[in-house]
């Protein structure tokens, strides 16, 4: 008996002393993440050389960590350190990673965009949208095609995103952002205080002409509040928000171009149009009216804050979605004041959902990480725990859940992240996301305008502006110098003005600019059967 329980003894050392080789020579003594393997382990029989994390997504490497470098536009956060260290823990653990959020700024945000684009600059995920000029950037090499890389990265955004959407993006049959899926309309609508509007019996603002007697009802009884929030970029804030109530545009098209909704084959010069000096006669009298600041090519707030602190009565124009969060912000801060909306829609007619090139993120080319990118993408979207952290804040610190609501906990300057603080839309999930209870006012507003929705004629096209760019950039100089103070009312003579201004505009190389365009369009207007 007791040579037996020697030799039983023997061999189970042996055995013992067996595994280890094995295990030594399988792993090199190494786990997948970088650190020692604990003895307790059994050896993992893979059937390649190199092993892969535990927990890293199938089919890419995960072994080197990496730090992420995300950019959104905007301002963000206060709490976004907060919220980056708590997303860093999962991200590690996931997929030995970290990400480092990193925002614009709204001020000339469009020049640190190009920049972060055009310099070489380690980008892993930016945002893109129409009004980034995705389709243009997509189409000169600025992303890398993402129609490989997804089904194997982030294999399950892949089916979470329906086809018809990943087609819907793509550039030269090449798919270059990964699409927001939340349908939504972010068209533009009236925003002014309606507490103020029943004070002083003024009109409910419907169009140009009852918006601007509302303006002046705010002028003449509240003499220390600016009529209309404005800032600097009066371009995008001011007159191509005008004009999509003004008129019926496609969308707010560059270069001074003309393309009615109604009429998308007919292209014309709008700048030094009849229409055009309307237009600018409109932006005067309200700037001489004092509807605007002096100095508004010089405010660098946002329209938004302008509202929540009181120094402005109205905007021009804002999203249903916007304008709730504004809502939001003003309820919390000054429960005795009241919000109101008027969508632009309900007035001309032309009510688009938003298009699946509206909100993305893409992957720059200058990006060394575009696996690991989109893995950590798909999480963003896809894992409720990363989702509900990034679009909300921390539950019980930023935001509490009532009856089934998202409610904001405190106010606007004392809460660190606020609803959909990093500007998030375009990872919002349907299934995940949190409405406040003023949002069943937004859904009601989609509903309405869900019942008179027009194709969106625009979004699809995809300028190539190769052969004109440097008069391009000459002309974006030209109009910061000579079109912005005509825009915001600035300029006393506003014949000479715009004279001086479309001058300098044909010396810069807008007419080769115009008719390259024009050709390229009615090409497109052509081949989509656009009428």
């Amino acid at each position: 008996m007791k040579k037996q329980g020697v030799k039983a003894a023997s061999l189970l050392l042996t055995l013992m002393m067996l595994v280890a080789m094995l295990a030594a020579c399988s792993g090199g003594g190494s786990s997948g993440n970088g650190g020692t393997a604990a003895p307790a382990d059994p050896p993992k029989l893979t059937g390649t050389s190199e092993e892969k994390p535990d927990n890293g997504p199938a089919g890419i490497d995960t072994s080197k960590e990496v730090e992420l470098q995300f950019y959104m536009l905007g301002d963000a956060p206060k709490d976004i350190a907060i919220i980056q260290d708590e997303i860093n823990k999962m991200a590690k653990e996931d997929l030995n990673a970290t990400v480092k959020f990193n925002y614009t700024s709204w001020t000339d945000w469009d020049q640190k965009y190009k920049l972060l684009l055009g310099s070489g600059q380690q980008v892993d995920l930016i945002f893109t949208a129409e009004w980034t000029q995705y389709q243009s950037y997509a189409k000169r090499g600025a992303f890398q095609p993402l129609d490989e890389l997804v089904p194997k990265a982030a294999p399950e955004l892949y089916e979470f995103v329906p086809k018809d959407m990943w087609e819907a993006v793509k550039i030269d049959d090449k798919i270059y952002t990964v699409p927001a899926t939340y349908k939504e309309y972010v068209t533009n609508g009236f925003v002014w205080r309606e507490d103020l509007r029943e004070k002083y019996n003024l009109p409910k603002p419907v169009d140009i002409a009852t918006f601007e007697q509302y303006l002046d009802g705010i002028k003449k009884n509240e003499p220390n509040m600016v009529p209309l929030s404005m800032n600097s970029d009066v371009k995008g804030n001011l007159m191509d928000v005008f004009r999509s109530i003004n008129a019926k545009p496609i969308g707010a098209t560059p270069y001074g171009i003309g393309i009615d909704y109604e009429n998308p084959g007919e292209v014309y010069s709008y700048w030094g149009s009849e229409e055009h000096k309307q237009d600018l006669t409109t932006m005067k009298r309200w700037q001489d009216n004092g509807y605007m600041v002096k100095n508004v090519l010089a405010v660098k707030d946002t329209l938004q804050d302008q509202i929540t602190s009181g120094k402005a009565a109205a905007l021009l124009g804002d999203n249903p979605t916007r304008f709730n969060d504004t809502l939001i912000k003003v309820q919390a801060a000054h429960p005795d004041w009241k919000l109101a909306y008027h969508p632009f829609p309900l007035t001309n007619g032309i009510a688009t959902p938003v298009h699946p090139i509206h909100n993305g993120f893409a992957v720059p080319a200058s990006s060394k990480n575009a696996e690991r990118a989109l893995a950590f993408y798909e999480k963003m979207v896809t894992d409720k725990r990363y989702n509900l952290l990034t679009q909300y804040g921390i539950e019980g610190k930023n935001y509490e859940v009532v009856d089934g609501y998202y409610k904001m906990i405190g106010d606007g300057n004392s809460n660190g992240f606020p609803r959909e603080g990093m500007n998030g839309w375009a990872w919002r999930n349907p299934e995940y996301m949190l409405f406040d209870k003023n949002y069943d006012g937004v859904k009601a507003i989609f509903d309405e305008l869900d019942k008179i929705q027009v194709p969106d004629k625009f979004t699809g096209f995809a300028e190539d502006y190769s052969s004109y760019q440097a008069e391009r950039a000459a002309l974006e100089q030209v109009e910061k110098q000579y079109l912005f103070p005509l825009n915001a009312g600035l300029v006393g003579n506003i014949d000479e003005g715009l004279n001086t201004f479309m001058e300098k505009a044909k010396q810069a190389g807008l007419d080769k600019i115009q008719e390259e365009y024009k050709k390229q369009w009615l090409q497109y207007v052509s081949e989509q059967g656009i009428k």
